[in-house]
């Protein structure tokens, strides 16, 4: 297996790291649009690196990803940038002949009258709608493959799998209790992803109903989470294994909440309306009074720390999980499966903070059950598509388990 890593930022650097650790594939090629960071990168894994290498590329341009790929015989596309560059790289991976993969799926745009009540376009549709092209190559696009979505949704197949005979509610839950020294306000990822999920309008399914929209920060309720994080209030967000999830397996509700905090709902809420959210470009002149045109969101990324800088200064874990409420042989039950990182645990054994580093484990055993076999297919699949036994022993073998609480 020869891959393409586009994006070297946190994940993706974290990826490297873990990769380095396992022998599976021949050779992964590290690309970004800033070949300094890309280099940095393969340079940090020391004598570990000899399988990598580094490329400058602008992942927008699918002409030049598949220049790319050409060159560096590459059979596997790893997508490790932001959403807005899922289609070219999606689109360019199909056109080379090259599986893909990717952790955030083709962006969604809120109904045009209807916001808060019915979808528009919703997460993934642009990319299920060359499902059809993907399987008629024989090549696979393995969609939403990070821990959430990714790891959560390998939890629900599980969970549907083994657990349940009927299952009323799958809701995935996340929280932590992680703190950033020295900084009034410091997300511990992407800024711009964050505002993008947690400003769009909620998706909710139900089996009666379908897909519907809610208002952002909806439905708040308190949530335990294990391993000493404790109760934390989580509120609706827009997420992809709403949109997974019940394309592959049966329940009768599908919910997605984050624990984001009363200080970081307000910090949103603030940028909302000050349109600070907007990623059109706005006209802005220099000192020198020369005009550019910049994107607010990017002017607000650019102003706050990277996250991938911040594990020097973070304490406390982080929580990815799928509740699960249903039945077995006749009986109520209720599970949560969860996978817990600390941060101080990851900063030691990788060099990366613990929120990068849980989403950097699960595309890299994805791909080493797809070098082996393990795992294959065509078309656009999730992760609840395939069988989730190998998936959850593999990472058991990485050194990181999950964990399985009875409610």
């Amino acid at each position: 297996m020869r891959v393409l890593l586009v994006g070297a930022g946190g994940v993706g650097t974290a990826i490297t790291r873990i990769a380095a650790r396992r022998s599976f594939f021949e050779h992964m090629t590290v690309a970004d649009y800033d070949l300094g960071r890309a280099e940095s990168a393969v340079a940090a894994l020391g004598e570990s690196g000899a399988r990598f290498g580094a490329a400058r590329l602008d992942a927008s341009d699918p002409v030049a990803v598949r220049a790319v790929l050409t060159e560096h015989r590459c059979d596997v596309l790893l997508n490790a940038t932001d959403p807005r560059f899922v289609m070219p790289l999606f689109e360019a991976a199909l056109a080379h002949g090259a599986h893909y993969l990717d952790m955030a799926m083709s962006l969604s745009r809120p109904h045009p009258s209807r916001p808060y009540e019915e979808c528009g376009v919703k997460l993934g549709d642009a990319q299920f709608e060359r499902a059809a092209d993907w399987e008629a190559a024989g090549r696979l696009a393995l969609v939403g493959i990070g821990v959430e979505p990714g790891l959560s949704d390998v939890f629900a197949r599980y969970a549907s799998d083994e657990l349940f005979d009927e299952i009323e509610e799958i809701g995935i839950r996340d929280g932590a209790d992680l703190t950033v020294e020295g900084y009034d306000f410091a997300p511990s990822f992407s800024i711009w992803t964050t505002i993008e999920e947690c400003l769009n309008p909620p998706v909710v399914y139900e089996e009666d109903r379908g897909w519907f929209t809610t208002e952002p920060f909806s439905e708040p309720e308190v949530f335990d989470f294990p391993e000493g994080i404790g109760p934390v209030e989580c509120v609706n967000v827009e997420h992809e294994e709403v949109l997974l999830v019940p394309r592959w397996l049966k329940a009768r509700r599908v919910t997605f909440k984050y624990g984001l905090g009363d200080e970081f709902i307000g910090v949103l809420r603030t940028l909302h309306k000050l349109g600070l959210d907007r990623t059109d470009p706005v006209s802005v002149k220099s000192g020198a009074g020369a005009a550019a045109e910049v994107s607010p969101r990017d002017v607000v990324a650019a102003c706050l720390p990277d996250p991938a800088g911040l594990g020097e200064r973070m304490h406390g874990k982080t929580c990815a999980g799928t509740w699960v409420k249903g039945s077995k042989d006749g009986r109520p039950r209720e599970v949560y499966l969860y996978h817990v990182v600390d941060n101080q645990w990851s900063m030691r054994e990788y060099g990366s903070q613990a929120v990068v580093w849980q989403t950097a484990i699960n595309p890299v055993a994805a791909l080493e059950l797809l070098a082996g076999g393990v795992w294959s297919g065509s078309g656009v699949l999730g992760p609840e598509a395939l069988p989730p036994r190998p998936f959850l022993d593999l990472l058991n073998e990485y050194g990181v388990p999950w964990g399985m609480r009875e409610q």
